[in-house]
């Protein structure tokens, strides 16, 4: 398995991200995840709409709240042909849970708690926490993966304003 030591920081510690590394042209891969009803989905199922994968450590941290908050407003001006989605390891039962309190309606959160599928497959699967580094990746209506921001201190927010600009350029 491929890993990049030091990839990315926790409050200036360096960590370790296991899997292969997603790259701007590469096709997006198609792992199965879990909506908060624990129903499969796939991005694949997204085919024909741009879709906006924001992987996040926990909703449970300030930052991801914050983030998938923000992501949530912004999905609420792009319309139907952008979806964002939010991933991350926590159970789907806790994401219900956080996007009810959190008034979260309009971001899909799926979970990659089973098998790490998502963050391995994508390379952002934190060896020593288990737990998704900050990343962005922006598909186009073909699954290919026309972005990708890495976070490099997960304790950070991303640059919301060059997703949202990569996903309106793609529609």
């Amino acid at each position: 398995m491929e890993e990049r030591k030091g990839a990315v920081t926790l409050r200036g510690n360096p960590l370790t991200l296991a899997g292969k590394e997603v790259k701007v042209g590469d096709k997006a891969p198609d792992v199965e995840l879990l909506d908060t009803d624990l129903k499969p989905v796939r991005i694949s199922g997204f085919r024909g709409k741009v879709v906006v994968v924001s992987a996040v450590p926990s909703l449970d941290t300030p930052t991801c709240d914050m983030e998938t908050r923000r992501f949530n407003t912004e999905a609420a001006k792009l319309g139907e042909d952008i979806v964002i989605l939010t991933v991350s390891t926590d159970l789907p039962f806790a994401q219900k849970r956080w996007c009810g309190a959190a008034g979260v309606d309009k971001v899909k959160t799926v979970s990659d708690h089973r098998e790490a599928a998502f963050g391995l497959s994508y390379g952002v699967l934190i060896k020593e926490l288990r737990l998704l580094a900050r990343s962005i990746f922006v598909v186009d209506r073909d699954g290919v993966v026309q972005y990708v921001q890495h976070v490099k201190e997960i304790a950070q927010e991303p640059d919301y304003a060059a997703v949202i600009a990569a996903a309106k350029k793609l529609v």
